[in-house]
C-alpha cells in the first residue's frame, strides 16, 4: 500500500454472527466532526476514489468485486466457524481471464489482505503467500459464524493502486455484536492508546493517536511493514474502506518512534466508523480500536454577492 487512503464500499445482505473483537479495547468519550483541517505540507497522499478538498468526495472506489481491469476471485468463499481454513483468492486480469502475478511492492509486501467482520467486531491485517500461478494463500480461522468482507489491498505492476472487495461467510449461530460506544481511548494487550483529531466528512481531518504502556508515553515502537502505524476506518453499514499512513518513516531523520503517530486521512460521509491502529513493540505487533462518528457539516452561509451589493456594502448605501 502506498502513503494514501483507500475507500472501499460493501453491500452485502446475509444472515450471520459476528467474532469478538481480535486485539480489541473498549473505549470512552466521543469523537464529533471537524470541519476541516489542512494537511502537512510534503505529505504525499495519494487518494483512490475519494475527493480531497472542500468540495463534496467523489463516489468511493472499490464498490465492487470487479474494477479497473481486475476481478477479485475469492475462491474459498465460505469457511467454517473455529476452524482453520486456507483461504485461497486470485486478482483476475479480466482482458485475459488469466490470475495477476506482476505486483509492485508496497510497504515491504505485494499484497495486503484486510478481513473485517459485517459488525465490525473483529479486523485481521494478513499477508497470504503468492504461489508461482498467481493464488494466493493464507491460513484463517474465525472464531464466530458470521458475514465479513474481505479487502485486497495492491497496485498491479506499471498501475494504478486498487482495494477489491468479496463477501466472506462462516457457518454457524447468528450472534451479532452491538458496534462500541465512541471514545477516544482504549487498552490493548497492557497498552494504552489515546485519539485527538476529528474525523471529517469529504475534507482532510489530522488525527493522531499515542502509545503508552504502565503510564509511560512508549518512544521506542519498531518499524512495522516500513511504518511506526498503520490506520485503517471502516464505515458502519457498509464497510466503505479507508487505508492511510502516518507521516514520515522510519529513518528519515525527522520521524520519531513514538509515542505520537499522526495521519492525514478523510472520511466519504457522515456515519459512525471504526479505526484499527496496528503498532509494533517488543517484538509483537498490537492493534487498537475505536469506533468515531462524523456528523454531517452545519450549513453554511453564502458569503457571495452580486457586483452590486458587494458595491453598496463596501460603501455603506
Amino acid at each position: 500500500m502506498n502513503t494514501g487512503l483507500r475507500i472501499t464500499t460493501f453491500a452485502a445482505v446475509l444472515a450471520a454472527a459476528f467474532g469478538i473483537a481480535y486485539g480489541v479495547g473498549g473505549g470512552v468519550g466521543e469523537i464529533s466532526l471537524q470541519a476541516g483541517s489542512t494537511a502537512h505540507d510534503g505529505h504525499a497522499d495519494a487518494v483512490r476514489g475519494v475527493g480531497r478538498g472542500p468540495g463534496p468526495a467523489a463516489a468511493p472506489g472499490g464498490l465492487q468485486t470487479s474494477q479497473g481491469g481486475y476481478t477479485l476471485d475469492l475462491k474459498t468463499p465460505a469457511v467454517t466457524a473455529g476452524r482453520s481454513t486456507d483461504l485461497r483468492f486470485a486478482v483476475v486480469r479480466d482482458a485475459t481471464g488469466r490470475a495477476l502475478t506482476a505486483y509492485q511492492e508496497e510497504h515491504t509486501k505485494e499484497l495486503h489482505l484486510i478481513i473485517a467482520s459485517r459488525d465490525l467486531s473483529l479486523f485481521r491485517h494478513l499477508h497470504p503467500t503468492r504461489a508461482a500461478d498467481g493464488t494466493w494463500s493464507t491460513p484463517l480461522e474465525l472464531p464466530e459464524a458470521g458475514a465479513y468482507r474481505v479487502f485486497a489491498d495492491f497496485t498491479p505492476r506499471g498501475g494504478e493502486g486498487l482495494t477489491l472487495g468479496a463477501d466472506l461467510t462462516a457457518s454457524g449461530t447468528y450472534r451479532p455484536a452491538p458496534l462500541p460506544a465512541p471514545g477516544t481511548t482504549t487498552v490493548v494487550d497492557g497498552y494504552e492508546v489515546s485519539l485527538r483529531g476529528r474525523l471529517a466528512a469529504g475534507g482532510d481531518s489530522e488525527l493522531t493517536l499515542s502509545v503508552a504502556r504502565n503510564g509511560e508515553p512508549v518512544r521506542d515502537l519498531q518499524p512495522y511493514l516500513g511504518a511506526y502505524g498503520h490506520l485503517v476506518a471502516l464505515r458502519s453499514g457498509d464497510l466503505g474502506y479507508l487505508h492511510v499512513h502516518p507521516h514520515g518513516e522510519p529513518g528519515d531523520g525527522t520521524t520519531r518512534p513514538g509515542p505520537a503517530i499522526s495521519f492525514t486521512t478523510s472520511a466519504p460521509s457522515p456515519g459512525s466508523y471504526r479505526l484499527f491502529l496496528d503498532f509494533k513493540h517488543a517484538g509483537e505487533v498490537h492493534t487498537a480500536a475505536f469506533t468515531v462518528r462524523v456528523d454531517r457539516p452545519a450549513q453554511q452561509p453564502d458569503t457571495s454577492a452580486t457586483p452590486s451589493s458587494a458595491h453598496h456594502t463596501e460603501h455603506g448605501h
